[in-house]
């Protein structure tokens, strides 16, 4: 990758995600370049490790407050696109071949599977939830669906939603996807501020409240995965970079070279960890 396409790369082309100021996104290239080693090293499809940017970053801290989804407070960071909240995280099984099963013993309880308007995290076909077969991944099992879909595949396989025990995803609110532009398919980036882990993520489902994550970002993250008693009610830093996917799922490995991608632009999470305290000043 050329140093070129890490200061340019843009999926949807003509959205700066976090840079307002020209200058410095090419500070950031060029301290890259005399330092001799990129922001943050990555490990391809299996751990993502962003490291500390080093001291001679030119940093902006600043950032404005778009608003607050029932009573979480969201920032914009800086000059751009990006934006952050701090919450907790219940966790989602939408997507897995077992979160749901008719005797209500999948991964998550079948309440929660349940909308205003009937189902709303299972397949439905002529009014009835549909059921897994001898050839799908968990037979006897509903299928599971999240917003996020690929639609080269039958609605009623599997395989054409986003699976929560392998690829790591947010959730997002309407309101919150309105009030900033974030579309599903964009790309994130979530810390256990409890930790210190990090991992990047995908915007893959819609739901009600802000803080929630799929079963495989809480595992990366050290958070209980349990979608029935799991999770953790405080203390998870969420980035996100509106504009930044193309609408469709993608495999690990592309969520995190192009998650990493994203977050050097913006300056690296050191910027944005001062950006977090600044705010909450």
């Amino acid at each position: 990758m050329s140093d070129q396409r890490l200061l340019q790369f843009d999926p949807e082309g003509g959205i700066d995600h976090c840079m307002g100021n020209t200058a410095l996104s090419l500070t950031i290239g060029i301290v890259s370049l005399i330092a001799g080693s990129p922001a943050y090293s990555f490990l391809r499809g299996a751990q993502w490790h962003p490291r500390a940017a080093g001291p001679d970053y030119a940093m902006s801290c600043e950032s404005q407050k778009l608003g607050d989804s029932r009573g979480i407070d969201v920032w914009r960071l800086g000059g751009g696109s990006a934006f952050f909240f701090v919450t907790g995280m219940t966790i989602d099984a939408d997507g897995s071949p077992r979160a749901y099963h008719p005797d209500n013993t999948g991964l998550d309880d079948l309440e929660n599977a349940r909308g205003d308007g009937g189902w709303a995290g299972i397949v439905v076909q002529d009014g009835e939830p549909v059921v897994q077969g001898p050839a799908d991944p968990a037979p006897g099992y509903y299928v599971s669906q999240t917003t996020l879909e690929d639609w080269s595949k039958r609605a009623t396989d599997p395989a054409r939603y986003v699976d929560s025990e392998k690829i790591p995803f947010i959730v997002l609110p309407g309101d919150v996807a309105r009030m900033t532009g974030a579309r599903v398919g964009d790309f994130a980036v979530v810390r256990n501020l409890r930790n210190g882990r990090y991992s990047p993520a995908i915007f893959a489902d819609m739901g009600p409240e802000l803080g929630e994550g799929s079963i495989a970002l809480a595992r990366a993250l050290g958070i209980n995965p349990d979608a029935r008693r799991g999770g953790t009610y405080r203390g998870v830093l969420y980035i996100v970079f509106p504009h930044s996917g193309n609408r469709r799922p993608r495999p690990l490995e592309e969520i995190n070279d192009v998650t990493a991608r994203l977050l050097s632009d913006c300056g690296g999470l050191d910027r944005i960890t001062c950006s977090v305290g600044a705010a909450k000043k």
